[in-house]
């Protein structure tokens, strides 16, 4: 403790056992209370609180911060301090989206002229590829105003105009929640992905609704509300089990209905439901058999991030190596992923499965974070599960190689 202020001194943002012993000694529980609570070993919590096991999990942060009673970013320190020019680019664009977000709803907008919207419409689907590759300054830029204009058109316009209005501002929207929720503010996130939730129901188009649902049990469950999270999937996929036909001209619905399917079993493997896991995993794969790889709106649905989404359910479940080696054996099997985003993140779920490997699979783990920082730099330097999986292979490391030294680098970890 510091003598001078008497508090507990800050720990830096990649000690995430730090920031919970911390929360958990102020909130007056002890490890074994904590433990139970969470759902782990006393012995667990013990070694995560300092430093000998990492948080390599996204359900087991979620999990701590409910049972301490204080939010994911209490234990992740997020948003982190930019660490370059283009991080802090990126930070800045945060404080427009939100006073846009919360300066104009979907019945009442700013008195104000708006520019022309196919201007806008162009503008949001810009920044919409741009977020896909990890841009996270260039989607962000202006994109509180381009939120306010498009609130403009769609409270102001009629017909086709109205309804063009609001397709592009559910997409502004998604691409609000993916830079917000990359950088680590999560309320944000959450806020904007209900107002596109909320364009696409007035819309009232099957597909949009789907993916702005998806949109929005991704923010829901990365701030730790996982509950919320698998209604808002569930009654979803409801809506759409009539209508997501993959064999259509069009195979947006089944598209969106195939990516809450993915992000349904994600949550469930956070829950420890194994068998809802695969049976979401099962119906993804039907859908992405008949869609072929698809990417609408950017969400590159197909067999690919099928594998992909298959794996991060496997690291979840602690069964990462297995599913990693099957995923490697398929010749190609990240270059149908278009999106350097989801790309990134294959090469992220591989590092973080191979890591499960108790240090006898590291190179591999080292090898295929450097490619997903290098494909992705700004979504995994604003990662905490990242910091934490560069602090254990250093940890682990028996010779400090050049990749992890590079790595800790970048990240700023070390």
């Amino acid at each position: 403790m510091d003598t001078e202020s008497g508090t507990w001194p800050e720990p830096s943002p990649s000690e995430i056992g730090g920031r919970v012993r911390t929360i958990r000694r102020r909130r007056g529980l002890s490890l074994e209370v904590a433990a139970g609570l969470t759902g782990i070993s006393k012995p667990y919590l013990s070694m995560l609180e300092n430093g000998r096991r990492r948080f390599e999990r996204r359900g087991l942060l979620e999990d701590l911060a409910a049972a301490l009673g204080c939010s994911v970013a209490d234990l992740t320190g997020q948003p982190y301090l930019p660490g370059d020019r283009a991080s802090a680019d990126a930070l800045a664009t945060l404080p427009g989206i939100s006073v846009a977000l919360y300066d104009a709803t979907l019945d009442d907008v700013p008195d104000m002229p708006a520019r022309p919207l196919h201007e806008l419409a162009s503008w949001a689907a810009r920044a919409n590829e741009h977020s896909a590759h990890s841009r996270y300054g260039a989607a962000g830029r202006n994109l509180g105003a381009l939120l306010t204009n498009l609130h403009v058109h769609a409270v102001t316009g009629t017909g086709d105009d109205r309804r063009t209005a609001l397709a592009a501002l559910a997409e502004a929207c998604v691409v609000a929640c993916g830079v917000a929720r990359s950088l680590g503010n999560q309320d944000l996130a959450v806020t904007a992905a209900a107002r596109g939730q909320e364009a696409a129901r007035r819309l009232e188009s099957p597909a949009l609704s789907g993916f702005t649902a998806m949109t929005s049990t991704g923010a829901l469950s990365r701030l730790g509300a996982r509950h919320r999270a698998e209604r808002v999937a569930g009654t979803e996929l409801e809506r759409l089990v009539d209508v997501a036909d993959p064999t259509a001209p069009d195979t947006a619905t089944a598209e969106a209905a195939g990516m809450l399917h993915l992000s349904a079993a994600q949550m469930a493997a956070k829950s420890n439901r194994a068998q809802d896991a695969a049976a979401h995993l099962a119906e993804a794969a039907v859908l992405a058999e008949r869609t072929g790889e698809r990417n609408t709106l950017w969400f590159s649905f197909g067999p690919a991030n099928v594998r992909a989404w298959a794996l991060s359910v496997a690291v979840e479940s602690g069964e990462g190596p297995a599913e990693a080696e099957r995923i490697e054996a398929t010749p190609g099997y990240d270059q149908s992923l278009t999106a350097a985003d989801r790309r990134a993140a294959l090469h992220f779920d591989l590092a973080r499965a191979y890591a499960q490997s108790g240090g006898v699979r590291d190179a591999a783990a080292v090898r295929h974070l450097d490619t997903a920082d290098r494909v992705a730099p700004q979504r995994i330097r604003h990662d905490p599960v990242a910091r934490e999986l560069l602090a254990e292979l250093d940890q682990r490391a028996k010779v400090r190689t050049w990749e992890l030294r590079s790595l800790k680098n970048r990240l700023g970890v070390g």
